[in-house]
């Protein structure tokens, strides 16, 4: 519901905005071609790093306060169940840990280049696929974290009431912390290609 929100929001104002700018006579201002020549293409590049980091570490972070509370709940009728269940706990931190390194993957190919040389095809190339690339991590460890908290929630509750559910749970929960893993396969073949700043 609040996406939808969110969605009818955003479209509002962009069509507010496009509007105004049409009937005030300055509809030609009004372009998205320019928009996306103009802006440096060091700009796209820190936002999609930003939002790699950013979405990992809040779908970790997320993971873990599922998780957490499950274990500490669960633990109060079962207490032998808080140190098998950690394994929940680290799948949700190497959420992070997958953002963290596509991070410092991407930023490698950021190098100084003087203002005359910065807005060329390659530049503009390799600004575009990190930022894409950042946010296909970004948002893919956002869902894998909380895919993982979720079943990690559910092993720890599942293993206080019957020790013998664990392992079972578990097997889901690998098979939701790969979810994380594809993302950052999709990450070094988008960045992959992309070549340094100023390389070309």
């Amino acid at each position: 519901m609040f996406l939808r929100y969110l969605f009818g929001l955003s479209t509002t104002a962009f069509l507010v905005v496009g509007a105004y700018m049409l009937f005030q006579g300055e509809g030609e201002a009004f372009n998205v071609g320019r928009f996306l020549e103009e802006v440096s293409p060091y700009a796209w590049a820190n936002i999609g790093i930003a939002m790699c980091i950013g979405c990992s570490v809040v779908g970790a972070a997320w993971g873990i306060f599922l998780t957490g509370s499950s274990i500490v709940g669960g633990g109060v009728r079962a207490p032998q169940i808080r140190t098998k269940n950690l394994i929940s706990i680290i799948f949700c931190e190497v959420v992070a840990i997958y953002g963290v390194i596509m991070a410092i993957i991407f930023s490698a190919k950021l190098t100084p280049v003087p203002e005359a040389e910065l807005y060329t095809k390659s530049n503009f190339y390799t600004g575009y696929a990190l930022f894409w690339g950042g946010i296909t991590v970004g948002f893919c460890n956002l869902i894998c974290g909380i895919s993982v908290g979720i079943n990690g929630s559910g092993a720890a509750l599942a293993d206080a009431a019957d020790g013998s559910l664990f392992v079972k749970i578990l097997v889901i929960e690998i098979f939701s912390s790969v979810l994380g893993l594809f993302g950052l396969i999709i990450g070094l073949l988008v960045g992959g290609k992309a070549l340094d700043m100023g390389a070309a």
